[in-house]
């Protein structure tokens, strides 16, 4: 019924996802290898959420 007012969740792992990769490169630039490592990970992992998300049927 107030469907509307509920957010989108693609537009809101978007969002996450692409903190997580400023955080990432600012680790990579301070010479934090391993954060860095750790950040890209979990980047990726968002990013298959995300096209999984994306790629539902119905959310076209």
């Amino acid at each position: 019924m107030l469907g509307f007012l509920k957010g989108d969740p693609v537009k809101k792992l978007q969002k996450e996802y692409e903190k997580k990769l400023t955080e990432a490169m600012q680790a990579q630039r301070n010479g934090d290898i391993r954060t860095y490592s750790t950040l890209t990970e979990e980047a990726e992992a968002m990013y298959a959420k995300l096209q999984a998300l994306k790629n539902q049927p119905g959310k076209n």
